[in-house]
C-alpha cells in the first residue's frame, strides 16, 4: 500500500499538469472558433436592425422574442422555449427640445436636446430653473425657494473613479428619485444631467420613480453638453426660464416572454448553469451594448460549446430576460418558476456591461468558492482577462440567490471606459460595436461555463 501511495504522489504533479494542458487547449479552441467562425456579430446585427429599440410591451420586443427563439432553434439546442411574463408598457411619445429664455426676454438661439425619463408622465412645463447637486442640497432649502420652479439636478459622474460603474453609482440616485424629491418641495418639473462621463449632445434616458404620496411631475434628461451650457447660463442669469413638453403614455401591462435555450446535461440534467442578458432595451437607440450584446453572447456560449462537440455534465441555459430596464419582472418570474419546479441552479451568470473587450468576472459566492474559481485565472490571462474577484453579478440573476442562497452568481466584466458613452442613449447602435471585442467576450463566457461545468463551484 505504501508503494502505491508513493507512486500516486509522484504522479500527481504530472496529472495536474496534464489537466491544465487539456483545459488550456480546449479554451484555445473556444477562442479560435469564436474569432474565426463566430456568429455573435451577425446575430447582434439582426437583433438591432430587425427588432430595433425593444422596450418591454412593444412590438419590437415581441420581434426580439421571435428572433432569438428562432436563432436558438436553428442552432439545434436541445430545447428552446418561451416563458410568459406580464410586463409594463410605457411609450415615450413626442417631445420638444428644451427652449431657454433669458430674464430680459431675449431668446437663447440653441434649443437643447432632452428626452423623457423612463416612466415619466406627460406634461408641458415652463418656469425658472433651480440648479442643485442632489438631495443633500435640496433638502436644506426652504420649500418657498423651490415652489413652482423646475429643479435641475446637475451632479456629474465622478470622473476620478477608474471603474465607471462605480462612477455611475455616485449620481444615478438623482435620476431615479429626483422627481419625488423635487415634487415634495413644490417643484413643477425636473431636468437631470445625463449619466455620461463624455461631454456630448446625446441625452440618456433611464428608469425613474414616483411615490403615491407625492404629486407626479414631468421628468427629462438633458445631454451632458446641454447641462454644462445650462449651468453656465444660470450663473449669469439666476432667473432664466425654460420650457419643454413631453407626451409619454402608460398602457396596461402587456404579455411578453423570457426566451430560454438549453443543452441538457449528461450527469446532472436537473441542475443548471445559466448565462443570460436582458432582451428589452430603451427606445432611443438599438440596444446594442445594453443589452443586445449580452443576449447574443449568451446564445453564442451554447453554440460554441455545441460546435466543439462538448457534452456538458450540467444542463446549460441561455436566458433572454425580459423587462430589466423598467421592472425586472422577467428575472423575478424566471426565478419563481424555477423554484416552483424544483430546478436547482449551480451558477447564474449575467452579461450586461456592454460589448467591449473582456477584462474579468465578479463573483458572488462564499470565500472557498471564490478561491476555487480564482484558481482558473491563469487560463484566462493570455486573452487579456486579469480579474476574478468578489463583486456584484447583476440585476437579472439576483433573484436566483434570493430563492437559493447557495447559488453562485457571476457578472461578466468587459472594459468599462466607453460603456456610459452609449448607455440608454440614441447612439447605442450596432455600428458602435467592435466585432472582435464582442467575439472575445463570447469566448470568455464560454470558457468560464466550460470550467464551471467541468469542475463545479466547490
Amino acid at each position: 500500500m505504501k508503494h502505491i501511495l508513493s507512486a500516486l504522489l509522484l504522479l500527481m504533479p504530472f496529472m495536474v499538469f496534464s489537466q491544465v494542458n487539456e483545459d488550456s487547449a480546449f479554451i484555445a479552441q473556444i477562442f479560435e472558433t469564436a474569432l474565426t467562425q463566430g456568429k455573435s456579430y451577425p446575430d447582434l446585427e439582426d437583433l438591432c436592425k430587425q427588432a430595433g429599440p425593444r422596450l418591454s410591451g412593444s412590438l419590437a420586443a415581441q420581434k426580439a422574442v421571435n428572433l432569438t427563439e428562432g436563432k436558438m432553434k436553428n442552432y439545434g439546442f436541445d430545447s428552446v422555449y418561451r416563458q410568459e411574463v406580464m410586463v409594463p408598457h410605457w411609450e415615450r411619445g413626442a417631445s420638444s427640445p428644451l427652449v431657454l429664455e433669458l430674464s430680459e426676454g431675449s431668446k437663447v438661439i440653441r434649443p437643447m436636446p432632452i428626452c423623457a425619463l423612463g416612466g415619466s408622465i406627460a406634461g408641458k412645463i415652463e418656469g425658472e430653473v433651480l440648479e442643485v447637486m442632489g438631495w443633500n442640497e435640496l433638502s436644506k432649502m426652504h420649500s418657498k425657494e423651490i415652489e413652482g420652479k423646475i429643479v435641475f439636478f446637475n451632479r456629474p459622474m465622478d470622473a476620478r473613479m477608474v471603474y465607471t460603474f462605480g462612477a455611475y453609482g455616485t449620481c444615478v440616485d438623482q435620476r431615479v428619485f429626483g422627481a419625488i424629491w423635487a415634487a415634495s418641495k413644490g417643484a413643477k418639473g425636473i431636468i437631470v444631467r445625463s449619466m455620461n462621463l463624455r461631454i456630448d449632445d446625446f441625452p440618456h434616458t433611464g428608469s425613474m420613480a414616483y411615490s403615491d404620496s407625492v404629486v407626479k411631475i414631468p421628468a427629462v434628461a438633458i445631454s451632458t453638453l446641454g447641462a454644462e451650457e445650462l449651468s453656465s447660463l444660470l450663473k449669469a442669469d439666476a432667473h432664466l426660464k425654460v420650457r419643454y413638453e413631453i407626451s409619454p403614455k402608460l398602457f396596461p401591462d402587456a404579455l411578453s416572454y423570457n426566451v430560454i435555450g438549453q443543452l441538457t446535461g449528461s450527469k446532472y440534467p436537473n441542475q443548471y448553469i445559466a448565462v443570460g442578458g436582458h432582451l428589452d432595451a430603451w427606445d432611443l437607440g438599438e440596444g446594442a451594448h445594453d443589452d443586445g450584446a449580452g443576449c447574443i453572447q449568451s446564445i453564442e456560449v451554447l453554440r460554441l460549446l455545441k460546435t466543439l462537440n462538448y457534452k456538458p455534465s450540467y444542463s446549460l441555459r441561455s436566458v433572454m430576460f425580459m423587462n430589466e430596464e423598467n421592472g425586472l419582472r422577467g428575472a423575478v418570474e424566471y426565478a419563481r418558476y424555477c423554484d416552483s419546479m424544483g430546478q436547482k441552479h449551480i451558477v447564474g451568470i449575467e452579461a450586461d456591461r456592454g460589448a467591449f473587450a473582456p477584462r474579468g468576472f465578479f463573483i458572488q459566492a462564499n470565500p472557498e468558492q471564490l478561491k476555487h474559481i480564482q484558481a482558473w485565472l491563469p487560463l484566462f490571462e493570455e486573452y487579456g482577462i486579469y480579474v476574478i474577484k468578489g463583486g456584484g453579478a447583476g440585476a437579472d440573476v439576483g433573484p436566483l440567490q434570493q430563492i437559493d442562497e447557495d447559488v453562485v452568481l457571476i457578472g461578466f466584466v468587459p472594459d468599462s471606459q466607453r460603456y456610459f458613452d452609449y448607455h440608454h442613449a440614441a447612439n447605442d447602435v450596432f455600428s458602435s460595436v467592435n466585432q472582435r471585442e464582442l467575439e472575445l467576450g463570447a469566448a470568455a463566457l464560454a470558457s468560464l461555463v466550460y470550467l464551471l461545468d467541468k469542475y463545479g463551484v466547490d
